[in-house]
């Protein structure tokens, strides 16, 4: 095996995800970035945190959105307060970051759907399977984008939505181009460390999907509108489902994002 590539084997799997968006200060989002890229990410790894994907939101200039990970809801609060409270990256940069940002707030706490339902595990994605994360002073970030979609539902995840998402939806996805990668559902755990809030009440489910570059995932979205059984069957049936229409965040990673 080569020794640069880690065994996936051995690859800890979050049972716990966050996914945070965070709105910038005009102007500000590359200055986040490279500081994020070059001070946050071991020392965040360090203390039991994976660093799972930091992207730049393409139709918002000013919104940057990252995604951690941990083993377990114990193992988040071990771990925040080791970093946040304890280590020192976080002490000796924290006035830079915030100077950035105008809310950091918006997080969603989630939990893998998981395999027990035929959906892709969050696990075998979430940190990407044998993938290696670009050394500090990484060249230019990939062509690569990482769609987002978040499910808005007036109750939790049941086995009726999670079969209907893998029977109905995720096949058209596929057969357009957008496989998903990995799919969650809110975590109703208390948040241990209000330190750091995140978005209660809420019921969703969300799923990740990554492209190529911007014209593979415009063609699947061509392929989708074209799609009668998408438009007329499956889209109508979703959103009987759904409190909401479904959001879409379409990202780009840094150059040392994980998940591209």
């Amino acid at each position: 095996m080569n020794a640069d590539l880690p065994d996936p084997a051995l690859e800890p799997r979050c049972q716990v995800i966050e996914l945070r968006q965070y709105t910038l200060h005009p102007g500000r989002r590359d200055v986040l970035i490279e500081l994020f890229d070059r001070r946050f990410v071991e020392t965040q790894e360090a203390v039991g945190i994976s660093v799972i994907g930091q992207f730049r939101d393409v139709d918002a200039p000013d919104r940057f959105v990252w995604v951690r990970g941990f083993a377990d809801m114990r193992a988040r609060t071990e771990a925040l307060t080791a970093f946040y409270v304890e280590g020192t990256a976080w002490k000796r940069h924290r006035d830079a970051a915030v100077a950035t940002m105008i809310d950091s707030d918006d997080v969603l706490l989630l939990r893998p759907v998981g395999s027990g339902a035929g959906l892709p595990p969050a696990g075998s994605a979430f940190p990407p399977a044998g993938s290696v994360r670009p050394a500090v002073g990484a060249g230019e970030p990939p062509a690569s984008r990482v769609m987002v979609t978040i499910y808005h539902r007036d109750a939790p995840v049941d086995d009726h939505f999670a079969g209907f998402f893998r029977d109905r939806v995720a096949p058209l996805m596929a057969e357009t181009g957008a496989r998903p990668l990995a799919c969650f559902q809110t975590e109703h755990a208390e948040n241990t460390y209000p330190a750091l809030p995140v978005r209660t009440g809420e019921n969703v489910f969300v799923w990740f999907a990554s492209f190529a570059d911007a014209a593979e995932q415009a063609e699947h979205e061509r392929l989708l509108r074209g799609s009668g059984a998408w438009t007329e069957e499956v889209l109508p049936e979703l959103s009987a489902l759904l409190k909401c229409p479904p959001q879409h965040i379409t990202l780009t990673p840094t150059a040392r994002s994980r998940l591209r």
